[in-house]
């Protein structure tokens, strides 16, 4: 997709520096479940989860303009941001909102349906090691088809309408990527 060797999280926050919003909507679903799970395995609390992401990606959302390729690695980053946060909301006892209120978003309100959803996409973040690894080597695209169909469970049409794409597209990475995990499990010790 992005025809160069780097990245594709750099590539999307050097595309959002540049001033294109859609790129950063891309990297926030692509990590949305990763930031999930790294919180609510260490927190254990799926509202404090919900605050705590919501609060990352509103102060990635401020920083990204600033974000240089080349000095670190996107998701590092994005990492960097989320233990900030963590260490910060420890130390106050609550989760700082100020990047929220800088862009002016209104304080979640969660219902029970949104929790459930947290703990899904958190879920995500808790694959197997060794499913993880074999995961890392497909494309982004094959990855994100495989997790949307097989561990999120959403229909063909559903995950098409994500990534504007056809039906038949998503169906043909899923069965690549599904291909390529296999081979790539079979072959790991």
């Amino acid at each position: 997709m992005m025809g160069d060797d780097r990245d594709e999280d750099d590539v999307l926050l050097e595309r959002f520096a540049a001033g294109d919003v859609e790129a950063f909507a891309v990297f926030y679903e692509r990590h949305l479940p990763a930031m999930l799970g790294f919180f609510l395995r260490r927190t254990g609390d799926r509202e404090l989860t919900a605050d705590l992401a919501a609060e990352v990606f509103a102060a990635a959302l401020l920083a990204g303009e600033r974000y240089r390729p080349g000095e670190r690695p996107a998701l590092a980053w994005l990492y960097g941001i989320a233990a900030h946060k963590l260490v910060d909301s420890h130390r106050r006892g609550r989760v700082e909102d100020a990047a929220r209120r800088r862009l002016s978003l209104d304080a979640l309100a969660l219902e029970d349906e949104d929790l459930r959803r947290v703990e899904e996409l958190a879920a995500t973040e808790a694959i197997e090691p060794r499913v993880r690894a074999a995961l890392a080597t497909l494309s982004a695209h094959e990855r994100d088809a495989v997790l949307a169909r097989v561990v999120e469970e959403r229909d063909y049409r559903e995950i098409a309408s994500g990534l504007r794409c056809s039906e038949m597209v998503v169906r043909k990475r899923v069965s690549r990527g599904l291909q390529a995990l296999r081979s790539e499990l079979e072959e790991a010790p």
